[in-house]
C-alpha cells in the first residue's frame, strides 16, 4: 500500500531530507585520499547525533554501519572499513539515510577522489544527470514509469547499463516502503502518481554491463559482475500539486 503523506508528515520529511542532505555537505570536504571509509562513517555519524537524529542503516536487517561507502566496482551496500584508505582515483558513493522524529530522509552522491580519468568523470556527471532526468518527469497523474523511461533513454546514449536488481523505494516512517521505482521502463511501474507520495530516485549506472555479485562474506557488498566502475546518486521526492519537491536538497 501506498502511504500518502499528510501535512505533518511531509514536514516532517522535509526535516529529515534537509538533514541527510547537511551529512553529505558536511562529509565532502573529508573526501579525499588518505581517510578509511570507518572515519567517513564515523564523522558522518557524530554530526547525525549531533543533530538529534538517528542513522537508520545501523543494525537495519543486521548492517553493521552507520552509512554505506561503495568504492569503485562496488554498486551499493558497501560497509565501512578501516581497512579501506581512499586513494587518488578512486569513486566513491556515501548513502546516508536518517531519521529526523520518526520519519526518513535517504540521500546519496558519488565523489571522485584526487585525480580521476576523463571517462570516469564521465559516468560519474551522466549518473548525475540520469536522476536529474527520472526527477523531471515526476508530476501528479502521471505514471511511475515515466521515470524509468527517462532515465533509460538517456543512458541508453551511452554504452553504459543500468542496474536493475536494485531500485528506488517509497519512504516515510518506514525505511523502505512502496511503491519500488525502477530505472529503466516496465510495466510494474504502471502507478499514477498523486500528491503525497515520497519515494527515492536511485538510479545505479554501470560501466560496463548490468550483472551484479553479493557476497558471500558480508551479505551485503553488491559489486559489478565484470569488476567495471559503478556510480550512483540519489534524491527524496515528494509529489506535489503541480510537480514534485526534492526533500533531500537545500535551495
Amino acid at each position: 500500500m501506498i502511504n500518502l503523506k499528510t501535512t505533518v508528515e511531509i514536514d516532517k520529511m522535509r526535516k529529515a531530507g534537509k538533514l541527510a542532505c547537511q551529512v553529505l555537505d558536511h562529509i565532502e570536504p573529508f573526501v579525499k585520499a588518505g581517510i578509511s571509509t570507518q572515519e567517513l562513517n564515523d564523522i558522518c555519524a557524530k554530526f547525525t547525533l549531533d543533530n538529534n537524529a538517528i542513522s537508520a542503516p545501523l543494525n537495519y536487517h543486521g548492517f553493521p554501519k552507520s552509512i554505506c561507502t561503495s568504492i569503485n566496482n562496488v554498486v551499493c551496500h558497501g560497509i565501512p572499513s578501516k581497512k579501506y584508505i581512499l586513494k587518488n582515483g578512486d569513486i566513491i558513493n556515501i548513502d546516508v539515510t536518517v531519521i529526523v522524529e520518526g520519519y526518513h530522509g535517504d540521500t546519496s552522491r558519488t565523489y571522485t577522489v584526487g585525480k580521476v580519468d576523463e571517462e570516469i568523470k564521465l559516468l560519474v556527471s551522466r549518473t548525475k544527470t540520469a536522476l536529474e532526468k527520472g526527477i523531471a518527469t515526476v508530476k501528479p497523474n502521471d505514471p511511475l514509469n515515466n521515470i524509468g523511461k527517462a532515465i533509460e533513454k538517456y543512458i541508453s546514449k551511452f554504452d553504459y547499463s543500468i542496474v536493475r536488481e536494485y531500485c528506488g523505494h517509497g519512504i516515510g516512517k518506514g525505511f523502505h516502503e512502496d511503491p519500488y521505482v525502477y530505472h529503466f521502463s516496465t510495466k510494474e511501474n504502471d502507478t499514477k502518481l498523486k500528491p503525497g507520495m515520497c519515494f527515492t530516485i536511485e538510479p545505479m549506472i554501470n560501466m560496463g554491463r548490468a550483472d551484479t555479485i553479493t557476497s558471500n562474506k558480508d551479505g551485503w557488498t553488491v559489486t559489478t559482475k565484470d569488476n567495471k566502475l559503478s556510480a550512483q546518486f540519489e534524491h527524496t521526492i515528494l509529489v506535489t500539486e503541480s510537480g514534485c519537491e526534492i526533500l533531500t536538497k537545500i535551495v
